[in-house]
């Protein structure tokens, strides 16, 4: 019984650790069938984690993605996970990582709330709700994410 506290108390623990914040998804003209999911993952605890997968009922896919420089040339690829330091955490970005929801159901407008799932490497799924906002670039306005802050770390 001891053994049992013991395991739900670190489970109670580790479930804290976990945290997001400033999800949001990117709005798309309503023809596009695609768009991407950017937030900060916080880790407040001793262990690193990873993302291992994330769902949402507003896309048949959800695939965690990252950028990378090919022979320098930007080019976005799929990811098996997103580190998550202990201590840190992970900022999912454009230009970065990020989530990208594929095969929409139906257009998502500014305004609308996507509902996500993300699971940790531990099985722990966090639950959250994401504004659909519209998302300046460079050079029209102020950027969606800044750059600093990015961690590219083991890549």
């Amino acid at each position: 019984m001891v053994a049992l506290l013991a395991c739900l108390a670190s489970g109670a623990a580790l479930a804290d650790s976990l945290s997001v914040e400033g999800a949001h998804v990117r709005a798309v003209p309503p023809v596009s069938t695609t768009t991407a999911a950017f937030m900060r993952l916080h880790n407040s605890g001793e262990a690193d984690r990873e993302l291992v997968a994330a769902s949402t009922p507003a896309a048949r896919v959800a695939e965690l993605h990252n950028h990378v420089d090919v022979d320098g040339v930007m080019q976005m690829r799929q990811v098996e996970t997103i580190p998550v330091p202990a201590g840190e955490g992970a900022q999912l970005a454009p230009g970065g990582y990020h989530l990208m929801l594929i095969d929409l159901v139906e257009p998502l407008h500014e305004g609308d709330e996507v509902a996500l799932s993300l699971t940790f490497d531990d099985g722990q799924t966090l639950e959250l709700q994401a504004p659909v906002r519209r998302i300046e670039t460079m050079g029209h306005g102020q950027a969606d994410e800044p750059a600093a802050g990015m961690s590219h770390s083991g890549h």
